[in-house]
């Protein structure tokens, strides 16, 4: 397990940090955990959180591997931006309240321009989802939100 607050390595804030914890990370892996609670922002009126969710999830997992990359080079945590997902499969429509899920996610490609493609797998009590994650972090954040739209 890893000692970092998961809010200081994603930049999410509040009710919108989904994942509670990061179990390991090297070069090209994360492991991240979390407890599905009844009260979140995203969750049914039966207290459970939509499968769609999973990509998100999935999505704050690589969030988190960027920000213990960033962290264990003594570098800040930069905004990044998900760009799209690719054949995003889940055996459940919705995970229960109380269900422990385990993402794992592999960057299986990351170019000089800051593009990145994961490959993610998320797992818990007879729950099964995966996705290929597309994902963009710009060199400059501030200078790249400053562009004007074309």
């Amino acid at each position: 397990m890893i000692d970092w607050p998961i809010a200081s390595l994603i930049p999410h804030a509040g009710d919108m940090i989904l994942i509670d914890e990061v179990l390991d990370f090297d070069d090209e892996h994360i492991r991240t955990r979390l407890r599905i609670k009844a009260n979140g922002l995203l969750n049914a009126p039966d207290g459970s959180l939509p499968g769609w969710v999973g990509v998100e999830l999935m999505a704050q997992s690589v969030a988190a591997f960027a920000g213990c990359q960033a962290r264990a080079r003594g570098e800040p945590v930069e905004l990044g931006f998900l760009l799209g997902t690719r054949q995003y499969h889940c055996n459940v429509p919705s995970f229960a309240v109380g269900s422990e899920l385990t993402i794992h996610a592999t960057q299986t490609l990351q170019d000089d321009n800051g593009m990145g493609v994961f490959e993610c797998h998320l797992e818990g009590p007879s729950i099964h989802a995966e996705a290929r994650l597309t994902v963009f972090r710009p060199q400059e954040v501030a200078r790249y939100l400053e562009e004007p739209c074309v």
